[in-house]
């Protein structure tokens, strides 16, 4: 089938890859024309794993063709539109001028047969509001709402293999677009696939209501570490102890830094501006606390080293390990890695950072900042170290013979990553967030 993917940002660039790796014939089109020169030359402008290898793989077979001109969507069956919902400046809602302008764009290209499929998250009434506007335009064609879950690091895996597929179907015409896009995901579905067919208010809020419920436990345990520092407890053997409960899970229950990135944040500030809208703002009100535990961690984070420090800060040297938000990423945005770095550096810190995929964002974001070309180098001379991103490569660092780089063994370890034990048997000061 041949597929238009709108948008070959971080989702749409996965997606257009993965879908001719399935067998389809994919156009990507974006209106940014360096990142669709990189891409026409299989380079992603982002790191991914695994990506550069589908990249390759898919235009190499032919399926696969990035451009910057709409017309070349014309012939396409199924419409992915793949743009990104950024928070609005000064306001918790989404900015929704790229999915708008995306839809706009598309319908002078759309026939009575086309599909439109929205993968982009967004307050629900989207679906319903621009199927009235594509019908009203192009008599026929239809829009569908299929909702991604993917996760940065494994976004390659997560399109290929998915844990659910999840329809947003129209009233009219239902079938007709659950027909087109079982035969877009048919490899896929054989794979016996859970598959989930809903409305249009369902299939936009499973998003919102999935990133709700991660960024909720995940902020409850980082307010469990408020209260094991209040107490004297270990949150991490907290976490061990509530996690062998079944009906509660062990994942996402790693105390730390908490949660960024360029969805999490945004998109629980959207989801409780819509309830907001839709007169249920009392249903979402406790997100704001989840939010606001959330933004204290990084707070509490440059509390830590004030006090491993003596109490002050300035001119103290800092080596800070990782800037991006998670590992396996080149993501700075809203990264509370970066936003730690950068309040040190604020507060008079002498901060050298180190990141294996992310020091070129985080050096146009703060270009202040000074960069390391590794762990090693950021870490000489340094009076106290502090880990904000788990990367492998920090987890299997040794302490005995790291500790020879420092001017002082003081490790604040953000993401209760490390061996307490066996850092301090090293002869590290080790502290970390709800640990004694």
């Amino acid at each position: 089938m041949k597929i238009s993917v709108v948008g070959c940002g971080y989702l749409g660039a996965v997606h257009a890859a993965a879908m001719a790796k399935l067998g389809h014939e994919v156009v990507g089109v974006d209106v940014d024309e360096n990142k669709i020169a990189l891409l026409a030359k299989g380079e992603p402008p982002f790191y991914e794993p695994g990506l550069p290898e589908l990249l390759t793989e898919s235009m190499a077979s032919g399926r696969l063709t990035f451009t910057t001109d709409m017309a070349d969507a014309a012939d396409a069956k199924v419409h992915f539109v793949c743009v990104g919902t950024p928070q609005k400046r000064g306001e918790y809602a989404a900015d929704m001028r790229y999915v708008e302008g995306s839809v706009e764009s598309l319908i002078p290209h759309l026939r009575s047969d086309s599909l439109v499929v929205g993968k982009s998250t967004v307050p629900v009434g989207t679906a319903g509001r621009l199927s009235e506007r594509i019908a009203e335009a192009v008599p026929g064609a239809l829009l569908a709402w299929n909702p991604e879950f993917l996760r940065e690091g494994f976004a390659v895996q997560d399109t290929l293999t998915p844990d659910r597929l999840v329809y947003g179907l129209p009233t009219v015409g239902a079938e007709t677009a659950k027909a087109l896009l079982d035969e877009v995901y048919a490899d896929i579905l054989a794979l016996d696939t859970p598959l989930i067919v809903a409305d249009y208010p369902t299939a936009e809020l499973v998003k919102a209501a999935a990133n709700a419920f991660l960024a909720t436990k995940i902020s409850f345990i980082n307010a469990m570490a408020e209260v094991c520092e209040a107490s004297g407890g270990d949150v991490t053997k907290l976490a061990d102890a509530i996690g062998y409960d079944n009906r509660i899970g062990r994942r996402f229950l790693n105390a730390g830094l908490g949660f960024g990135g360029g969805c999490l944040p945004k998109d629980i500030r959207a989801f409780m501006a819509r309830a907001g809208e839709l007169g249920a703002s009392d249903a979402l009100g406790f997100l704001k606390e989840i939010d606001a535990i959330n933004m204290r961690r990084r707070v509490r984070m440059v509390d830590l080293a004030r006090e491993v420090c003596g109490g002050s800060i300035i001119g103290r040297r800092v080596a800070v390990l990782g800037c991006t938000f998670k590992p396996d990423s080149d993501d700075t945005r809203d990264s509370p890695a970066l936003n730690v770095a950068a309040q040190m550096k604020l507060q008079g810190a002498s901060v050298v950072v180190h990141d294996p995929q992310g020091m070129d964002n985080a050096r146009r974001a703060w270009p202040d900042l000074e960069f390391a070309p590794s762990a090693a180098d950021a870490a000489r001379g340094a009076e106290v170290v502090m880990l904000l991103t788990e990367w492998r490569e920090y987890r299997d660092l040794d302490p005995t013979e790291f500790a020879r780089h420092v001017a002082a063994p003081r490790m604040l370890d953000g993401r209760n990553a490390l061996d307490a034990e066996k850092w301090r048997a090293a002869g590290w000061t080790y502290r970390a967030l709800g640990r004694p």
